[in-house]
């Protein structure tokens, strides 16, 4: 049953507790959606939250099919429908090149960020086909390593990639239903992920070197994906790239 003060548009974000999708589900609050924020640590999203009346707390592991499927079932019960979700949940995954990376890294890589997406997406669609003629939109978060990998790096490179191969199966499977799925390919956000892919103050180049590179206030990526969640039903953005001005991108490798 919706709620007395009904928001005009509810949004589930997943790894909503930290970095891209805190701030993207901070963004929503603040445009005035209800956002179900998703997460495995209830701490981060308490903090992400901070006791706004619209936000929904649903601690949830992408990789569990029955967490997944009761998160959705925790937002139908509490706001009566899904009009966005913001497939963001995701690892770095180890470093490494195809040779030295461990079968259990590379699995773990792959099942949180492939069949994790994969999951929430399945949900998602489920529940949107069921409040037909309604529709809804994914938004999937890839990364630049779904163009152009860093060193070392193949096990998040491969599961990006693999990203895109999800949004673009689902906006072509979802198009009879009104649901539409497009990609935010995002570089050098300024968040704890990027610092955990550094090294000694800097990040690896394709001839081995470290360098400093460019980096952007997070808050402007939230900001796109918000405009891409509140555009009409019959618009869709397929994929954008959003980098810091004059980071390493044209012309890696």
């Amino acid at each position: 049953m919706l709620p007395t003060s009904d928001p005009a548009k509810v949004a589930v974000v997943t790894g909503a507790g930290t970095g891209i999708g805190r701030a993207v589900a901070r963004a929503f609050l603040d445009d005035g959606w209800a956002v179900v924020l998703a997460g495995r640590t209830s701490g981060t999203l308490e903090e992400a939250a901070g006791r706004h009346p619209l936000a929904h707390l649903v601690v949830t592991d992408v990789t569990d099919p029955d967490g997944v499927d009761a998160l959705f079932a925790a937002t139908a019960l509490r706001f009566g429908r899904v009009d966005v979700v913001f497939n963001n949940a995701g690892v770095p995954g180890p470093q490494g090149a195809v040779d030295e990376v461990a079968l259990d890294a590379w699995q773990q890589t792959l099942d949180i960020n492939v069949t994790g997406a994969m999951l929430v997406a399945g949900a998602a669609v489920r529940t949107m086909k069921a409040q037909q003629p309604q529709g809804g939109r994914i938004i999937n978060n890839g990364s630049i390593a779904a163009h152009r990998p860093r060193p070392r790096t193949v096990a998040y490179a491969v599961s990006k990639h693999a990203v895109t191969g999800l949004t673009r199966a689902i906006a072509l499977d979802g198009r009879p239903y009104g649901i539409t799925c497009g990609q935010i390919d995002i570089g050098n956000a300024a968040t704890a992920l990027l610092s955990d892919l550094g090294h000694g103050g800097g990040h690896v180049q394709p001839d081995g070197s470290l360098k400093v590179e460019p980096t952007f206030d997070v808050a402007e990526a939230a900001r796109t994906v918000v405009f891409m969640a509140s555009l009409p039903p019959d618009v869709a953005i397929g994929d954008v790239t959003l980098t810091a001005a004059g980071m390493p991108y044209d012309g890696r490798g």
